[in-house]
């Protein structure tokens, strides 16, 4: 996560959190009570979030497979939506391409 670290300082990941073998509910109940965004290329989250609405926010990805580089490019070209997503109360969900 330091790839990130100087826009998103804290920023985490599920194997962090011994999440890695989680489903998508434990996922989504650990960043709802830990107050994090979920950042995923998996669109069961997104529509989760579209039943739900947040917390969690969600970050879906919409790229297939990418390296950890075009990911990082992708979350660096968007950070200013972002940032909204998280300032604003009445976004739940952002799709990044």
């Amino acid at each position: 996560m330091t790839r990130l670290a100087d826009i998103f300082p804290d920023a985490s990941h599920v194997q962090f959190h011994g999440l890695t073998e989680a489903d998508d509910s434990e996922i989504w109940e650990f960043a709802k009570a830990e107050e994090f965004c979920i950042v995923t290329q998996d669109a069961d989250f997104a529509e989760r979030s579209r039943l739900y609405g947040s917390p969690p926010k969600v970050i879906w990805l919409r790229r297939g497979n990418a390296t950890t580089g075009n990911v990082e490019a992708i979350l660096r070209a968007g950070v200013e939506a972002i940032q909204e997503l998280m300032r604003n109360a009445g976004l739940d969900c952002l799709e990044l391409y």
